[in-house]
C-alpha cells in the first residue's frame, strides 16, 4: 500500500513527498474547493497520485467533473484519480439545493456519465442515458481523447459499498473504520458489487493519525473529538450499532447538542479510540498500525489529522509527525 495524507499545503506536501508519501487528497467543505486543491497538489510534486477524496458528487454535472479531471490530466498524467462522495441529505438539500433522494442511483449513474466524457475519443459523440442523466454531446473541436482516470466511490454502509463494487473502480474508506467494519461488511459489500466483473477493486481509506511526542494527551485529546464529532451524525448508526457502541454515543450526542465538546471527548471510550484512532507518541502510533496490519485500506492509506476545533498549523504539524510512521505500513511503496 501506498502512505498517503489529505494536502498538507504546498512546504508540508513538498517535504513529504521527499520522504516517500505516494499519494495526497482533497477534501471539500464550505470554505474550500477539492478540484482547487488537486491543481495546487499537482502543482507543487512530481511523482505522488492525486485527486478529491473526496469530491461532491452532485455539486457539478458529469460534464464539470471530466473538465477538471481533463485539465489537471495535463499536468499530471497518470497520476489522477476520481473520489466521489454522495454527501449527507441535508448537504444535498440545503446546501447545494439538488434533490435529495436515492443517493446510491444517483451517484452510480454519475460514475457511468462522467466516464463517457473521460472516454470518448475525438470524433465521437459523448452519450450516456440513465435516468438521471441523459447526455448526447456533439464536440466537434478536437479536445478529447481516453481518460482511464480511476473513480471511486466514499462508501460507508453497505448499499454505497456495493454500489462502488458494481460501478466504480473500487472504494474509499472513512476515518471512523475500524478492522471489524473493513472486514466484515465494507469489503464483503464491495465484493459481492463486483462479483461478474472480474477486476482488481481499489481501497483507499482515512485514517485519524495524530502524533505529538511533546503534548500525546493533547493528540488524544483531538482524536477523541474528531471522532465524537463523526458520531454525531445518524448516517454511522449501523456502525455504531456493530461495535455496541450505542450508549457512548447516545452521551456524546447529548453533549453535542448541548456544545460541550470536552463531554463529547470524553464519552469517546478507549475501545473506540483503539480501534478507530492513531494516536498519541510516535511509539503508540507504530503499535496501532502493527494491530491493525491487514485491516488498513490496500491500495491507498491516508494519515488524516483531526480537524474538527484543531488549528491549520496543529494539523501541519500532525502531518509532519505522522511521516515517522511511514516504516510501519506493511508493503509501503
Amino acid at each position: 500500500m501506498r502512505f498517503g495524507m489529505p494536502w498538507p499545503g504546498r512546504d508540508v506536501g513538498r517535504e513529504a513527498e521527499r520522504a516517500g508519501v505516494g499519494a495526497f487528497c482533497a477534501g471539500e467543505f464550505a470554505d474550500h474547493d477539492a478540484y482547487l486543491t488537486v491543481a495546487e497538489i499537482v502543482a507543487n510534486t512530481e511523482h505522488a497520485l492525486a485527486g478529491p477524496a473526496i469530491a461532491y458528487a452532485f455539486a457539478r454535472t458529469p460534464y464539470a467533473h471530466a473538465t477538471a479531471l481533463r485539465q489537471l490530466h495535463a499536468q499530471a498524467p497518470g497520476r489522477l484519480f476520481l473520489g466521489l462522495g454522495s454527501a449527507a441529505f441535508r448537504v444535498n438539500r440545503d446546501w447545494l439545493g439538488v434533490p435529495p433522494e436515492r443517493p446510491v442511483g444517483r451517484i452510480a449513474e454519475t460514475v457511468g456519465a462522467v466516464r463517457a466524457w473521460l472516454r470518448a475519443e475525438n470524433g465521437e459523440r459523448v452519450r450516456y442515458s440513465g435516468e438521471f442523466y441523459d447526455i448526447d454531446a456533439d464536440v466537434r473541436a478536437p479536445v478529447l481523447g481516453r481518460l482511464d482516470i480511476p473513480v471511486l466511490l466514499a462508501a460507508f454502509n453497505t448499499g454505497m459499498a456495493t454500489a462502488a463494487g458494481r460501478t466504480a473502480d473500487g472504494v474509499i474508506g472513512h476515518g471512523l473504520f475500524t478492522g471489524s467494519w473493513w472486514n466484515d461488511v465494507v469489503r464483503p459489500s464491495v465484493e459481492r458489487g463486483g462479483h461478474d466483473r472480474g477486476s482488481h477493486l481499489l481501497e483507499h481509506g482515512w485514517v485519524i493519525t495524530a502524533v505529538d511526542d511533546a503534548a500525546p494527551e493533547r493528540a488524544i485529546v483531538d482524536a477523541r473529538r474528531m471522532i465524537a464529532f463523526y458520531l454525531t451524525v445518524r448516517t454511522y448508526d449501523p456502525f455504531v450499532a456493530h461495535h455496541g457502541w450505542e450508549q457512548p454515543v447516545a452521551r456524546l450526542r447529548a453533549a453535542f447538542r448541548a456544545g460541550d465538546t470536552d463531554a463529547m471527548a470524553r464519552a469517546v471510550t478507549d475501545e473506540m479510540l483503539t480501534k478507530i484512532a492513531v494516536c498519541g507518541t510516535t511509539a503508540d502510533a507504530k503499535d496501532a498500525l502493527a494491530r491493525r496490519a491487514g485491516s488498513l485500506p490496500r491500495d491507498v492509506g491516508y494519515f488524516a489529522p483531526p480537524s474538527f476545533l484543531v488549528s491549520a498549523r496543529r494539523r501541519a504539524a500532525y502531518a509532519l509527525s505522522s511521516l515517522a510512521l511511514l516504516d510501519s505500513v506493511p508493503g509501503q511503496e
